[in-house]
């Protein structure tokens, strides 16, 4: 994913959807939400070290599930008065509500595919019950 970069560098539009596997419009679309703020050089767009480091907080966030205005909020946390402290201590919040929302998803999961599998046994067993002249194709 996204390398290491030294102070001073810029990147292209192309450059940083290359490097995060995204495309450009997915790049103009963050920028439009506000959450990245490239320099314009005419109608170029220069992305700094700063863009990069939210574009790669944008897109863990959206991996782990969280909606862009949740990870606005955490991103935007970090320029706050209490700077990391409050987006850290923020973020542990989101992560237990996630986490929480995640199990109770997985737990709901389970119980289909049991349920599933009790209807495929039973399925079985009264097709396997029916004597050869009485199983007839699903079309027929």
């Amino acid at each position: 994913m996204a390398s290491e970069a030294t102070p001073g560098d810029t990147w292209t539009i192309a450059q940083i959807a290359d490097e995060f596997a995204i495309t450009h419009r997915a790049v103009r679309h963050y920028e439009d939400l506000g959450l990245i703020s490239p320099e314009r050089r005419g109608t170029q767009r220069v992305y700094h070290r700063r863009d990069r480091t939210r574009l790669n907080l944008i897109l863990r966030g959206k991996r782990l599930g969280f909606p862009l205005e949740e990870i606005r909020t955490i991103i935007d946390l970090y320029d706050a008065p209490r700077g990391k402290r409050s987006q850290l201590e923020y973020a542990l919040g989101q992560i237990d509500e996630r986490r929480a929302d995640l199990e109770a998803r997985r737990r709901d999961l389970d119980a289909a595919l049991d349920e599933l599998d009790t209807f495929e046994s039973r399925c079985r067993a009264d097709l396997g019950a029916l004597k050869p002249t009485q199983r007839t194709s699903p079309t027929g």
